[in-house]
């Protein structure tokens, strides 16, 4: 395949994969998430390779991430599709998108502000309420609604959110 098509193919790719959002915050898309780590094209055939990183070891989305991956290209005319799963260098939330993260906010899940984490640290975070702004918040749980989440509560609205933990 000539050099121009080449780069039209994963240009298109790209912008077919920042429409495929992710299953469990489905304000986020995979490319405000990160974990699209790479395309690969064939020179010379039109076999594909996505090279994506899940958010943690075992995370239960990957599944049907990969499903809506293969969905979503092949709704656009490419059926020789591979999904590579590759898990080192492990995902950070630093791979997230600034546009990701204040999706996040928007929808009511407070951003992650630190890669820093342990059970201490996270108990003395003033993490900020994506519904109010306040940083009077105390941690509820380790867990929120997924184990990627923590659960606060603000002081100040006594609103529960879910606070994106960093890794």
């Amino acid at each position: 395949m000539q050099e121009q098509g080449l780069q039209e193919r994963e240009k298109q790719i790209w912008e077919i994969l920042g429409t495929v959002c992710d299953p469990e915050i489905p304000v986020l898309t995979i490319l405000d998430l990160g974990i699209v780590r790479d395309i690969e094209c064939s020179k010379e055939s039109t076999a594909i390779q996505i090279i994506i990183t899940p958010t943690y070891t075992g995370c239960p989305a990957m599944d049907m991430i990969s499903t809506q991956i293969r969905m979503a290209l092949a709704e656009a005319g490419f059926q020789d599709i591979t999904i590579k799963l590759v898990l080192s260098p492990a995902w950070t939330t630093d791979w997230m998108s600034e546009a990701g993260k204040q999706k996040l906010k928007a929808y009511g899940i407070a951003a992650p502000v630190s890669r820093a984490f342990n059970k201490v640290y996270l108990e003395e975070l003033q993490i900020a309420c994506p519904l109010c702004s306040s940083t009077n918040t105390k941690l509820i749980s380790e867990f929120g609604s997924t184990a990627c989440k923590a659960l606060f509560q603000c002081k100040d609205c006594l609103e529960p959110f879910d606070y994106f933990k960093c890794h």
